[in-house]
């Protein structure tokens, strides 16, 4: 590892920010590497953007894109990705319910595993919530022939040079463990923490998010039957 990029979605999430970087210093602290860390802010409405740029200010390893109009997740972190520098892109949501404090030992499987993926095990949120996970991870398992138990976590470490060339679509960062091994990574899923949110409120809903992930799981399933594997015999 030569740099590490840390990506963070932002929507409306100004109080959590300060926090998060103090956070996110004091665990790479911890690693014999450099970072950046990039900001997308996706038209945030409140003091978002104005947070990042005064961190950007005090921080030489803070970065910032900001969109003009309200893209989403799966742009933000596409957009975040095309900016990173580093050879290993990190991701983590910005509502500190993701610990930064997992990062170190995420990275001790890096270089055994192109990607190393989060299972957030005990889940800090509303029964609702919890359940419609469950639903949904195993039909995007059943439909996928995967095994990942928590696809929607954020905090994920993955190799560059393939997160770069995925082509994201809207809602398709649920998608990346499967996404990444059609690039031909190797993936190890790890139990993290997870932290109730104290600031701000969920941008997703439940009925929301099943109806757009139903139509991406199928949209998935096409990748995989059409993904072309190649393997040479013989070249001059």
């Amino acid at each position: 590892m030569k740099l590490l990029s840390v990506v963070i979605p932002v929507c409306n999430e100004e109080e959590n920010l300060k926090t998060l970087f103090a956070e996110v210093q004091s665990a790479l602290a911890q690693v014999d590497c450099p970072f950046e860390v990039i900001f997308v802010d996706d038209c945030s409405i409140d003091q978002s953007l104005a947070v990042i740029k005064d961190l950007a200010v005090e921080h030489p390893q803070v970065k910032y894109i900001a969109f003009e109009m309200n893209t989403g997740q799966s742009a933000a972190l596409y957009a975040g990705f095309q900016q990173a520098c580093g050879d290993v892109i990190i991701t983590l949501d910005a509502d500190l319910q993701n610990d930064p404090g997992d990062i170190p030992a995420m990275l001790r499987y890096y270089g055994d595993y192109d990607m190393i993926t989060g299972w957030r095990k005990n889940r800090q949120d509303t029964w609702s919530k919890k359940i419609c996970s469950i639903v949904g991870n195993s039909f995007r398992n059943w439909m996928t022939a995967e095994t990942i138990h928590d696809t929607g976590c954020s905090l994920k470490i993955m190799r560059a040079d393939m997160v770069k060339k995925i082509k994201m679509f809207r809602g398709l960062h649920r998608f990346l463990p499967t996404l990444m091994r059609l690039e031909g990574a190797r993936v190890i899923e790890i139990q993290v923490s997870h932290r109730p949110r104290l600031h701000g409120v969920s941008k997703y809903s439940n009925w929301r998010r099943g109806f757009e992930g139903f139509h991406d799981v199928l949209a998935v399933k096409w990748l995989q039957k059409r993904n072309l594997s190649i393997k040479m015999k013989d070249m001059q």
